[in-house]
This record gives C-alpha cells, sequence and structure tokens, in this order.
C-alpha cells in the first residue's frame, strides 16, 4: 500500500508534466496513479490534491510570487515549482498541520529537486503558512 509521501510525490510528477504545458495528463491521472501503484484512499489522496492545485493554480502562484524576494515565477525550476504548488494548496486548503507539510515540501524537495531547494522551500512555504 502506498503512503501519503508517495501519493505526494505521483502528484509533483503530474504537476511537474502539467506545467511542462501537458495540460492533457488531467485525463490519464488515473491511470498514472494505478500505474505507480497509488490505490484506494491514498489514490483519493492524490487525485484531490491534484484537482485542487490544478483548480487553484492561479491564487496558487499568486501566493508564491507575492512571497518571492527577487526574480518572477518563470525563474523557479519545474520542479521545485510543482513541489511549492503542491504545499501551498495543502497550507491554504487542507486541515493538515502546517509543519507537517513544510517539513515534507522539503523531503520531497531533498529527493528531486536542486540543491539550494530544500532551504528555498522553507523560507517561502513559513511565509506562507505565516500569511
Amino acid at each position: 500500500m502506498a503512503t501519503r509521501t508517495q501519493a505526494r510525490e505521483s502528484v509533483i510528477g503530474l504537476l511537474y508534466a502539467y506545467d511542462l504545458g501537458n495540460e492533457g495528463i488531467v485525463k490519464y491521472v488515473d491511470d498514472i496513479l494505478e500505474d505507480k501503484k497509488i490505490r484506494n484512499k491514498q489514490k483519493e489522496f492524490a487525485l484531490n490534491l491534484f484537482n485542487g492545485v490544478i483548480d487553484n493554480i492561479e491564487e496558487i502562484d499568486k501566493e508564491i510570487v507575492s512571497h518571492l524576494n527577487q526574480g518572477t515565477l518563470a525563474d523557479i525550476g519545474s520542479v521545485e515549482k510543482s513541489i511549492l504548488r503542491l504545499a501551498i494548496y495543502e497550507i491554504k486548503y487542507e486541515d493538515l498541520e502546517k509543519a507537517i507539510i513544510i517539513n515534507e515540501a522539503i523531503e520531497l524537495s531533498k529527493r528531486l529537486a536542486s540543491d539550494g531547494a530544500p532551504k528555498f522551500m522553507n523560507g517561502l512555504l513559513d511565509k506562507v503558512s505565516k500569511a
């Protein structure tokens, strides 16, 4: 059985593909999650997160931009942006402990993103959680 971390990692992959212009991926989310063995409650969790981010992506992106010290949304790598979008969605729209969400985003960024990403994520998500 998949864990919530694995479900989140799959959602980040889907958001990454979406960010790169593959908006048609929305049609294949069920199949992709099934291929990754994300099933039952974890699949519901992943679908909720993915659809929530996509439905609120403009507001989430505004939130990211409002907390950037410099640069623009385009300056953030697609993997980092996907992790941020997911974490901000969870902070703003889900009833989960903010510290857990931020920690999970940092851990995922250590595995999936660039070397400077964990520090960047921590700073930006901390600002979002206090806003």
